[in-house]
């Protein structure tokens, strides 16, 4: 080595020292970046990673596509959370008929989008609606699906509130703007009367503190898999079952020999139902696979209970009776009801908050919209039966409340209360009373008048009849006499 060589590794070396091992360092990071994931600054930690986030997101929009078991656990949540539609409903005249024009615009068909989005935020736990507003007022609604965003910017100190949604880069826009979200302080008219694109994000099955939903068939994505693998290969065993193979024996002289018949009975196969002539000295076996599937059915009513009990819904709803009778499928399809029923509660608030959004817009053109005017959202019965069994409890109720009503043991907000209790609906008491008492009394068939709460008149007897619970008409009394 020469003085030269010597002289330049004393004065380069920690130089290249530190350039080494700044990239290997970067290359670590990189490395366990990808393993492990990166969040923002801006995102919360109780959610998932964004690559572990993308890769449940695709598994269950192709278990939607090709698992039929997929497909009706999400067909079941939009059957009952939006069943034969949704009714949106405003007293207010020009309100009411606002709404009515947003939802039958035909860039908008609300009737049947809203089947859309209830399955997208059931397959993917998060509806991300883009609202659009032109300068008369009129909002358009579509979605965005939970795949295409990138990232959620929410506020510092409080993950809900959430200011803008960033999108995926593509090949055609490599940086893209990100949609503001809906802020009713903020949303104004620019100077040419438009209005700017906004954002609105629901989620479900959000843990406390998360920024995502989770998709209902996450936890189910695996044992789907499982049981289509299963069945899968249940049915090639049941094909190679009556699948065989004949077994030739004979004395050969000669390789050439054996490999002469062998080619002789390729070219003609016996077919089914043939009668084989053979000489003594050549034997014909058949081969046939031997096949144990005794635990075939337990082993596939286990997975099935497992997807099963993670939709929430009883094994009848799979198309597996397991031996159940009508009472013990009754009872196993409460909770599933109850569930449905949160979901299309939760499903009803977003069509509403979507509504007053679209409807505070268009008050900023059209004075004559009252925007704090209350909107409602009606949606169809989880199960007939429940209204039957809460019609019988509700006739009951009042038959024993009404005496007790009668005698001034109780007053009519508790008298009330307890009716709608047992009637399955929840209502504010005194509303229900005030608006009672500006109705007036009530006229009986023979012209009188009567406060309701007179002692004697409060409640008609229904006498000793009963309901049919199957078709929720009155049965006759023992005497005979109509209830």
């Amino acid at each position: 080595m020469s003085i030269l060589d010597n002289l330049a590794k004393q004065l380069f070396s920690r130089a290249i020292d530190d350039q080494v091992h700044a990239r290997l360092a970067a290359a670590a990071e990189t490395e366990n970046t990808f393993l492990v994931g990166a969040r923002s600054a801006t995102e919360s930690d109780r959610d998932r990673y964004s690559y572990d986030r993308d890769q449940v997101l695709d598994q269950a929009l192709e278990a939607w596509r090709v698992n039929p078991l997929a497909r009706r656990i999400v067909g079941f949540t939009t059957q009952y959370a939006v069943g034969g539609g949704l009714e949106p409903y405003c007293k207010h005249e020009e309100t009411r008929l606002f709404i009515r024009a947003f939802w039958e615009h035909r860039l908008n068909k609300m009737d049947v989008r809203i089947s859309e989005l209830c399955d997208e935020l059931t397959r993917s736990g998060n509806l991300f609606i883009l609202l659009s507003t032109d300068a008369a007022g009129m909002s358009y609604v579509r979605a965005v699906p939970a795949r295409d965003i990138e990232k959620i910017e929410s506020a510092g100190n409080d993950v809900d509130q959430e200011l803008q949604i960033y999108p995926k880069a593509n090949l055609e826009n490599m940086q893209p703007d990100p949609w503001a979200v809906y802020d009713e302080d903020q949303d104004e008219r620019s100077e040419d009367g438009s209005f700017r694109t906004v954002m609105l994000h629901y989620a479900i099955n959000r843990p406390v503190g998360a920024q995502w939903g989770e998709s209902d068939l996450a936890p189910l994505l695996r044992w789907l898999a499982r049981y289509a693998n299963w069945l899968e290969d249940r049915a090639r065993l049941n094909r190679f079952r009556t699948a065989f193979l004949y077994v030739v024996k004979a004395k050969f002289a000669s390789e050439a020999e054996r490999v002469a018949r062998q080619r002789a009975l390729n070219m003609n196969p016996p077919s089914p139902g043939s009668i084989l002539v053979t000489d003594e000295s050549e034997t014909w076996d058949v081969i046939a696979p031997n096949l144990d599937s005794q635990d075939a059915n337990t082993d596939g009513l286990a997975l099935k209970k497992m997807i099963a009990s993670g939709a929430g819904v009883p094994l009848h709803f799979l198309a597996e009776p397991e031996s159940a009778t009508r009472t013990t499928a009754e009872a196993a399809g409460g909770p599933t009801y109850r569930h449905f029923e949160q979901r299309q509660k939760f499903f009803l608030w977003v069509i509403e908050d979507l509504l007053r959004v679209a409807l505070k817009r268009r008050a900023l053109v059209d004075r004559s919209i009252q925007e704090d005017e209350e909107i409602t959202v009606k949606g169809t019965d989880i199960s007939a039966r429940d209204n039957i069994s809460l019609a019988l409890a509700a006739t009951n109720i009042v038959n024993a409340l009404g005496n007790i009503r009668n005698r001034g043991l109780i007053d009519d907000a508790e008298f009330l209360r307890l009716v709608y209790r047992f009637a399955g609906e929840a209502v504010d008491v005194e509303e229900m009373l005030k608006r009672g008492k500006a109705a007036g009394p009530v006229e009986t068939p023979g012209g009188e008048k009567k406060q309701p709460g007179a002692a004697g008149d409060y409640v008609p007897s229904v006498g000793s009849g009963s309901i049919n619970p199957d078709t929720g008409a009155l049965k006759p009394s023992a005497s005979g006499e109509s209830s």
